[in-house]
Formats: structure tokens, sequence, C-alpha cells
């Protein structure tokens, strides 16, 4: 909230939803597509190529953030299948023709933003401020410079630029925008019943023509990609640290010397409430201050500040100069549970309340010794890393039959991998670098079973890896795979016969007959809670005439069988303030623009010369 880029925010944050934005996604990669030969290329746009590299980032990009979101739950072969590969691609694709648009359009973005979008983003931040060595750290991590990062970086900005130009000729009426936000607002008792494939998969038949001819015509669904196993050496400035003593005398020096960083500010908890109104706000304090257990309450249906509506208004905790100038000296002018307002600020009008003050106080020695201690070890690692790396580089590289020479002088753990293919999703960090990977399926690693050279994967982290077994790509026989294939055709015959089936029923309770359907209990559905449903079966659901109701809907529901609902009531949405009209009318704009959006890149698509090599793709 109250961010400095707030002006730039919203195209910066299209351009990243749009996209799967690996690095190397948006310019020419001159570095290596120059040497670059049609075998390694996926797709041309416009004579443009997409690499398989660049498909590579994108794939482990989209693992990082299902792992980031799933955690354990994360379940990398959902995107092995052929669906989740053409998504990938097909990213890829309007990537280069979002930025073939933007070079013809003539975009570009001034090093002043480009400098506030990177100084804004916190993962840059340390101690709450912006910091150049975590900055430089990270990009190297990524195995970016910090042209390459800032290029693409522009590149995304520029785009987003003309995502938002293009989102904001779409134009939105007051009467189309309240006929939208009823609809939302509008809820709809429904029952379900279902004709689950399952039923079906005792009538299929399928013959060993059928089993053959699948096989035949999907050979790559049933490929092994090449796999090694692989041991490794992992040396750091911090494993190097770990047997650095560290004195009492160098403690408390260290500590004496950033007392002030130990020092806690005084913090302060607030919510609150922001409108567009001066007199919004003003109706808002008096009626908070007359009934204050309504705060809440008030502030998830009226506040404009949707990050922390939901949370009926509360901000967390927050030291000075976290917040925009006027809520700040307001805030830390309160007594807690105090009620202040209308505060104005550039976001518009805004009722505070404060929940609670946490005074400010400096964290002891003993508080902060293990945190402290480990930060002095790990800076004497890194004295000797440099000298310790050199050494480190020639003996992998001139005992390349073995890792142990440099394990025992270093005194590291040889680690163990599992199998891993060349694009490396299940590879355990650092092995999952682009680098790592690509030295351990070289000829000379492979064949001759010699060390990697020291890759440097991180800020003072070096990887040397060895191959100690090797599988070529393979294909699983027909007899392998015959139950797999039989088991996947019966599905799909039984979901077509559920299929049929559901929409002979669908016609006969139509007609007003007993189909024998089995009904769920009812249920309430909203537009929002319908959304993962087909588009047919949701407009279906919500377009039924009050009037004339039951009214029945059916859904295919792919290899799970055929749903038909019952709509029996609808329920009118409840007033709305002029707030949240306001808001409703947003809100459609924003839909609009994503319309006009999609009609932008469809139209765009459509008259780019686009290339896919199909049998590359299969064969990832």
């Amino acid at each position: 909230m109250f961010n400095l880029v707030s002006n730039h925010k919203r195209f910066i944050q299209v351009a990243l939803v749009l996209l799967i934005v690996p690095p190397f996604a948006f310019f020419g990669l001159e570095s290596y597509t120059r040497s670059m030969n049609r075998a390694d290329e996926l797709a041309r746009v416009d004579g443009a190529p997409v690499s398989q590299r660049e498909y590579e980032e994108a794939r482990r990009a989209q693992l990082d953030r299902m792992r980031a979101i799933f955690g354990r739950n994360a379940d990398a072969s959902t995107l092995d299948t052929p669906e989740a590969r053409e998504a990938v691609l097909d990213a890829l694709v309007l990537q280069r023709v979002a930025s073939g648009a933007v070079a013809k359009a003539g975009i570009t973005v001034s090093d002043d933003m480009l400098r506030e979008v990177i100084q804004s983003n916190t993962a840059f931040h340390r101690d709450g401020r912006f910091d150049v060595a975590t900055y430089r750290q990270l990009l190297r991590a990524q195995g970016m410079t910090e042209q390459i990062y800032e290029q693409r970086l522009r590149q995304e900005i520029s785009v987003g630029q003309l995502v938002q130009a293009i989102s904001d000729t779409a134009i939105v009426s007051r009467t189309a925008s309240r006929q939208l936000a009823l609809l939302e607002g509008q809820r709809r008792e429904i029952a379900e019943a279902m004709i689950p494939a399952q039923q079906f998969a005792t009538q299929v038949k399928i013959d060993d023509a059928q089993l053959k001819a699948y096989y035949d015509a999907n050979g790559a669904q049933f490929r092994v990609p090449e796999r090694v196993r692989a041991e490794y050496l992992v040396l750091s400035a911090e494993n190097l640290g770990r047997d650095q003593a560290v004195s009492e005398d160098e403690l408390k020096a260290a500590y004496a010397a950033r007392a002030k960083q130990y020092g806690v500010e005084e913090q302060r908890r607030a919510s609150h409430i922001l409108v567009k109104t001066k007199a919004e706000a003003e109706k808002i304090v008096a009626e908070v201050r007359k009934t204050p257990g309504r705060f809440a309450d008030l502030a998830k249906r009226l506040s404009q500040d949707p990050g922390s509506a939901e949370n009926g208004g509360d901000l967390g905790f927050f030291a000075r100069g976290m917040m925009v100038k006027p809520f700040e000296d307001a805030a830390f002018k309160m007594k807690a549970g105090e009620v202040a307002g209308p505060v104005e600020s550039e976001f518009g009008f805004h009722v505070i309340r404060l929940d609670a003050v946490q005074a400010g106080h400096s964290r002891s020695l003993e508080e902060v010794r293990k945190e402290l201690s480990g930060e002095l070890a790990k800076q004497k690692g890194s004295k000797h890393f440099a000298e310790a790396a050199e050494a480190f580089s020639q003996m992998v590289y001139e005992q390349p039959d073995s890792l142990e020479p440099a394990a025992q002088r270093f005194k590291l753990p040889i680690q163990k991998t599992e199998w891993l293919a060349r694009k490396g999703a299940e590879a355990p960090s650092p092995l999952n670098q682009p680098r790592v990977l690509a030295a351990l399926f070289t000829q000379d690693a492979i064949t001759a079973r010699r060390n990697t050279d020291a890759i440097e994967v991180a800020t003072n982290v070096l990887v040397s890896a060895r191959v100690v077994a090797h599988q070529p790509e393979t294909q699983r026989k027909f007899d392998e795979v015959r139950a797999e294939i039989e088991q996947r055709l019966r599905q799909q015959e039984a979901a077509k016969l559920a299929h049929r089936d559901g929409a002979a029923k669908l016609a006969q309770v139509l007609k007003g007959a007993d189909a024998g359907l089995k009904w769920s209990p009812p249920r309430m559905l909203s537009v929002r809670d319908a959304q993962s449903m087909q588009a047919a079966a949701r407009h279906g659901i919500f377009a039924a005439e009050a009037a004339r109701l039951p009214a029945y809907v059916g859904e295919e529901r792919g290899d799970q069988g055929y749903a038909i609902y019952r709509v029996g009531r609808v329920i009118a949405p409840e007033t709305r303030t002029e707030a949240q009209q306001s808001e409703a009318l947003a809100n459609a704009q924003r839909r609009a623009g994503g319309e006009q959006l999609d009609a932008w890149l469809a139209s765009q698509r459509s008259r780019a010369k686009i290339e896919i090599n199909r049998e590359a793709l299969e064969r990832k």
C-alpha cells in the first residue's frame, strides 16, 4: 500500500500477469541466437525464434510459482502434459507478438522510471531499504547480469504501458455496470445431478487394433527422456564460515558497531477505511464513534483499499516512513483505541483507528548472539572464499575422475541425486541451474564421466558435479504401456457415453419428464462461485428467467462425465451504496479492458507469421 510506484503499478502488474516472464524472454538474446539452428527452435514469430532454452526457463518459472503456492504438494507432472506444454509455448508466442507491437509503437521507458521500479521491489530490500548487494546477489543466483535484467524489465514495463493504453480504450456505461453489479450480487439456488463416466466403463469394448493405433499415433507420450544420476559438491562462503571461530571480543565489538541496527523503532498498528470523498469519511467517523464494533464490517463493505478491506481494514504494524506522510502524522499522534478522520492523502480520505502501540527498544547481545555470530562467521568465510574457490576449481579440473579429493580437502559432503532429465524440473537446488544441467549432459561428462568445471550458481557459491549413471532416451514398448493405453481409451469412451446419456436426460427434464436423476442438496451459487464452470453452463444458470423456474442446464465434465444443474430460486442482491456502485463501475471497466486486450492480442496474433515446431514440442 502507498507504494512509490503506485502510478505505474497497474500496467506493470498487467504485463506480469499476461506473460510468463522467464529470464531473457523479451529480447533478441543475440549471445546465443546467432549460433542457434532450426533444430533448437520451438517456434518463430515474424522471424523471431522461440528457443528450447527459453521454453525451459518459462517452464521452470511456472514450476517455481507452483512450489511457492503449493509447497510440497506441487506436482511437477502437471506441467508435462501436452496441454501444459502447449500453454507454455503459447505464452512465449504471445510475448513475441506483444514485444513486436511495442517495437513498432516506439514505446520507451526512462531511466528514472526503471530505477524507481527496481528500488521498490521488496525482494531487493534489506532492513527495509533497497540494497545493491542483495540486488546483485539475487540476479547472479538466477544467472543474470544487471544489464540483462534491466533490459528485460524495461521491456516488461514497455509492454505494460501498451497493454494499459489498449485496456483503457474500453468504455462501460453506468447503466451497464449497474446491471452487471446486480447480476454479480445475485445468488441462485441450484441442485446438481451427476452422470459419472465410470458407470459406463464396463460397456466399453477396446480391441488390440485400437490400442496399437493409439500407441502409433501418440508415440511421444511414451518416450522416457535421456537421464543421468549425479554426485556433486557445493563450496560456499557459508560452508567455509562454519569452521571459523568467532571470539567473544569480536562479537561485542560487532554488536557495539551495529547498535543502531539492533534498535527496534516504535511501531503502530492501525486499521483504516479509505473512501473518495470527505463527506463519506465524515459519515463513517460518526457511525464508528457511535458503534465502534462496526468498524471492520464497514471497512469490508466501503473501503476502496482492497488490500486491507477484506481484513476489516487492518494494516498491521508499521514504523515511521512506511506510510504516506498525512496518514503517518495522524497515526503517530493518536492513542490506542482512538478513531480519527477524515485524513486526506493522495489516495483519498481515510478514517483511521489506532489498534496498538509497540514501544521502541534495543535487542540485547544475547538476543542477537546466534544471528550475529553466524554473520561474522560467514564474513570470515567470504574472505577465504576467493582463495578456496581457485583451489577448488583447479582440483576438480586437474583430478577429473573423482570429487573425493576436493571433498576431503574442503571437508565437503558428496551429495547424490536421483534420476535427472535435461529439463531438470526435479533437480535439487543448485543443480536446477541451466548451466549445471547443460554441463552434466555434455559428452565429456556422460561418456568420460569427468567432473564438470566449478560453476558459480550464486554469489560465493560454486558447484562441481559428476555423472555416475546414464540412461539414453528410450521408447517404452507397446507391451509395457498396453494397460495404461487401455485405461485411457476406456475412460475416454466411457466419458462419451456419459455425455450422450446426460444430454438425453437433460432433454427429458426440459420437457417436464422424470429422468430418474438423483439431485444433490440445494446450495446457493453466485457468479463469482461459478467461475470454475464452463462458460455455457454458467451463462445458462444465470440467464434463466426467475419467472420460469425450475430451469435446467447441462455441462460436459470431460472424463468425469456429465452434470445437470437445476435452478430452483433467485435471490436478489442487497441495495448498494454509492461507493459500492462506483466500485462496481471500476470493476466493469477493468473487465471490459481485459476483453479489449484479449481482442487486440487475437488480432495481432492473426496478423503475425507464426511457425510451430510440433515435432520438437512433442519431444519435450
